[in-house]
């Protein structure tokens, strides 16, 4: 009789599936130990196994880490190559909680958009335009190019601005791109793209901090100009 693996589980209830579907988070410590050891036993799939050894530590990762190699290899279905993968998971669980977050940077101005994206945008010589994404504080939750365009302009979808607001939670965004020409005052296409982003932002009830022109050297806001 061959081992049972997570493959033969109803799809629905495979660990990794359900963590592409649903995250990391909506896993059991036993589903996220059954991805690492892959497969189980005779009588146990990988998610099975991984209860039974979670179980026998009182459901308690801490009592877990404090295992040995030979105390993990004998249970049925972890060789050594599964008990090392389990330890050193438990051991970058471990150094996760001992490492400082590093503080995210934060964009309460024009000028801090404008040092954050310059350096990427100086030697353009096409459009570039990009999003921030940050939360209530105004801190950074990531920065991603929208569109890369012609001379003159470049295309910016709004739905794509908002799907990754959404999709990444952040609750205040800016907008920034670049013109080659040297020329930081907005055209009307940037009028406009700004108005429907305002307005989409409006709709979704996320902030809409500003939208910047960068120039080597100089930039143009709406927010310090007054029109957002």
């Amino acid at each position: 009789m061959n081992k049972l693996t997570v493959k033969q589980l109803a799809e629905e209830d495979r660990p990794r599936e359900r963590l592409m579907m649903h995250g990391a988070e909506a896993l059991s410590s036993a589903e996220l130990l059954a991805i690492l050891v892959g497969s189980g036993n005779k009588e146990e799939t990988a998610v099975d196994l991984m209860k039974r050894l979670l179980a026998d530590c009182n459901n308690n990762l801490a009592t877990l880490s404090k295992m040995s190699l030979g105390q993990l290899m004998d249970y049925k279905g972890i060789g050594e190559a599964k008990a090392i993968s389990i330890l050193a998971a438990c051991e970058l669980g471990k150094r996760r909680e001992g490492a400082e977050m590093p503080e995210r940077k934060k964009f309460g101005t024009a000028m801090d958009i404008y040092n954050h994206l310059w350096a990427k945008m100086r030697d353009l010589d096409v459009e570039e335009s990009y999003v921030i994404l940050m939360n209530q504080a105004y801190r950074e939750i990531k920065t991603m190019k929208l569109s890369h365009g012609g001379i003159t302009e470049t295309a910016v979808d709004v739905r794509l601005v908002m799907k990754e607001a959404l999709l990444n939670n952040a609750t205040v965004i800016a907008i920034a791109h670049n013109h080659p020409s040297g020329n930081a005052r907005p055209s009307r296409d940037d009028d406009m793209l700004t108005r429907k982003i305002g307005e989409a932002c409006q709709t979704m009830r996320i902030h809409f901090l500003d939208h910047v022109i960068i120039t080597d050297g100089n930039y143009y806001s709406y927010r310090e100009q007054g029109k957002l």
